[in-house]
């Protein structure tokens, strides 16, 4: 049976893009010294492109770090995306990672885009939000479903990003060969909204959340009046070739974007923060319990943190949580079996 999740969205959506500017002052803040005396630990959390949520939400949770954590200084930086992101952290390029549940369980088992990289042993802390498959078009396109894209120009994402992933089994649940049947293009968000704004491409998947800022701005761009197009009759396809633990229906509503003519059904799939295996016990503690602590001002960042809660944060990850994160969430008597 398919699960249907409500998503809300409690502040301004124009918030989403004032989130772009406020990210500048707290890469300045990341980077900025912890004061005399003592050697600074300092932590790298990837992240995203611009123009998703990745990218100001981690820069939030870089600015919590580095102002929270005594000794500890944390920077958000740009990338294309999940795959990259967790191939990062296994190389010890990045310490900390936003990553898709679905692209976290091919890195734990070795296959698909690891199968040549091999295993990433990678450890959750948070449970964060729901990205959402977004399938955005406009209207006028005459795309009303996902089979409505065979011999259109269609962003799939951009190469290494979680997007990509969920993209090509979406497009291969209802018959459709990303390499023969649509004109394929890899761009970001940020890079697809520009194309689509000069009838470059048709239409284009974002896996996000919501509102995102480069589609937000899409949508209010005059002349113009966005259509996202709903995808889960895929789900039945999704359980069966990658396990019903990973997808999930969730509605879009209509006042997400400017534009929209009603909810929208979207496949949803979790966000997870993790970090290498071998991270102290003690820095994951502090981590994770600095999130919560402070939680008010990553949802000044973006509206998405403000779903971030310990009940729903320890359900959802395909790899295990580390020791450091599940002692905080056993100190709240949120972790199950507590």
């Amino acid at each position: 049976m398919t699960k249907n999740r409500s998503t809300t969205v409690s502040r301004s959506a124009l918030r989403a893009l004032a989130a772009l500017a406020v990210i500048a002052g707290v890469a300045m803040v990341a980077c900025s010294p912890q004061g005399a005396g003592g050697l600074t630990e300092r932590l790298s959390v990837a992240t995203g492109g611009t123009g998703g949520v990745y990218y100001p939400y981690g820069g939030g949770v870089a600015k919590v770090i580095s102002d929270h954590l005594e000794g500890v200084e944390a920077t958000a930086e740009v990338t294309a995306g999940t795959v990259d992101n967790l191939k990062f952290i296994s190389n010890r390029g990045a310490d900390l990672a936003f990553v898709l549940a679905d692209s976290l369980d091919d890195a734990a088992q070795g296959r698909g885009a690891f199968a040549d990289f091999g295993t990433v042993p990678a450890r959750a802390l948070a449970v964060l939000y729901d990205n959402l498959n977004q399938l955005v078009t406009l209207e006028g396109k005459g795309i009303e479903s996902v089979a409505d894209l065979r011999d259109r120009i269609v962003s799939t994402g951009a190469p290494g990003s979680g997007t990509e992933i969920t993209a090509l089994r979406v497009l291969e649940a209802v018959g459709l060969d990303p390499d023969a049947d649509i004109r394929k293009q890899s761009l970001g968000a940020a890079q697809s909204v520009d194309a689509i704004k000069d009838d470059k491409i048709d239409a284009f998947f974002w896996s996000g959340g919501i509102p995102t800022g480069s589609v937000l701005d899409l949508a209010s761009t005059p002349g113009r009046t966005v259509k996202l197009v709903p995808n889960t009759d895929t789900l039945p396809f999704l359980h069966e070739n990658y396990g019903d633990a990973v997808y999930h229906g969730v509605t879009i509503p209509s006042t997400t974007y400017p534009g929209m003519s009603g909810d929208v059904e979207a496949v949803g799939v979790a966000n997870v923060l993790v970090v290498h295996e071998q991270m102290s016990e003690d820095l994951a503690y502090r981590i994770t319990k600095a999130l919560f602590d402070h939680q008010d001002e990553l949802a000044a960042i973006h509206p998405e943190a403000e779903k971030l809660s310990v009940e729903s944060a320890v359900t959802g990850s395909t790899v295990p949580f580390h020791p450091g994160a599940v002692r905080y969430y056993q100190e709240l008597g949120a972790w199950p079996g507590t």
